[in-house]
């Protein structure tokens, strides 16, 4: 084989295995609808006689989660990321998440991204996960804020504060040991510590990481409130905000794709509990998981296999 020829041996073994991506993700999409086509037929019909304008305030606060993703994600990261690619991966990571349990579908989106954009995959890991522990931390302290505003909601036990701390002192304690007894876990510790102050010492950089994931929960919070509002839910809106914030974080803990079944479950289950009707609560749930999982996510593959046939991932 001449030298010639080897790049475009190269090239064509590429574009098979674009293809190939672009089929599976096509492939997911299709039995992914298939099998949940019960629960998108019930909520169209349930949501059919909603309020078409309170709908599309959810839409558009849906949309909006995605330009925060962006935001958060260069935020993570010094380096400038090209806008529209970046946008268009989080529209993508967004689809991906709902293939993958836990978190591991946008994870790996985001990881590649950045790699593709000239990251090393050290400092790619380390971005995704201070977006991760970001977005965590924004989530918990709009938790906190809303519970004082809305006292007697959530009932946490009275030793839930102790193991809380026992917690985050034994991980403390564990990360310690390692950056101690093992040099390379040293190494590691250094190099994400020295991303995180790198970050955080451009301010524009912590307030988008900061801002975006702050906006990002606070606009999931906004999509649930106004399909409530279109179902006539009989909830104040910062009470539903602060159940469904309190319920997404639960469910988080079940290794679900994109937490469907785990948080459906729960957040009816908190909705009713707070005083909602059952049916009404059903369908607000069904109208939140419409607009953020089963309208997007065709284009969201679409998208997702356009990035990999253009090499962006």
């Amino acid at each position: 084989m001449t030298s010639e020829q080897v790049p475009v041996a190269a090239t064509r073994k590429g574009a098979y295995w674009q293809t190939a991506c672009t089929l599976a993700v096509l492939l997911a999409a299709v039995w992914l609808a298939h099998r949940h086509w019960p629960v998108l037929e019930t909520g169209a019909l349930r949501l059919a006689a909603a309020d078409q304008g309170w709908l599309l305030t959810g839409a558009t606060a849906a949309c909006g989660t995605w330009l925060c993703a962006a935001l958060a994600l260069q935020g993570a990261v010094v380096r400038r990321l090209p806008p529209g690619r970046l946008v268009a991966a989080q529209f993508a990571a967004s689809a991906a998440n709902h293939l993958l349990p836990a978190g591991l579908g946008a994870g790996a989106v985001n990881l590649r991204f950045l790699m593709r954009r000239g990251l090393p995959a050290g400092r790619a890991a380390t971005a995704v996960g201070v977006k991760a522990t970001a977005g965590g931390m924004a989530r918990g302290a709009l938790i906190a804020v809303l519970a004082a505003a809305c006292p007697g909601i959530l009932r946490v036990p009275h030793d839930g504060g102790g193991w809380a701390v026992a917690g985050v002192a034994a991980v403390g304690v564990c990360v310690l040991l390692a950056g101690r007894l093992w040099p390379r876990g040293r190494r590691i510790l250094a190099g994400v510590t020295a991303d995180i102050r790198a970050v955080h010492a451009r301010p524009r950089r912590a307030a988008a990481l900061w801002g975006g994931s702050v906006a990002f929960a606070a606009l999931h919070a906004c999509v649930l409130i106004a399909v409530t509002r279109a179902v006539a839910l009989p909830l104040p809106p910062a009470r539903v905000a602060l159940l469904y914030l309190a319920a997404s974080s639960a469910a988080a803990l079940l290794p679900t794709p994109g937490g469907l079944g785990s948080l459906d479950a729960v957040l009816v289950l908190a909705l009713a509990a707070a005083g909602a009707p059952a049916a009404a609560a059903a369908s607000a749930v069904l109208g939140y998981r419409l607009l953020t999982v089963w309208l997007p996510l065709l284009p969201g593959l679409l998208v997702l296999g356009v990035l990999v046939r253009r090499e962006a991932l």
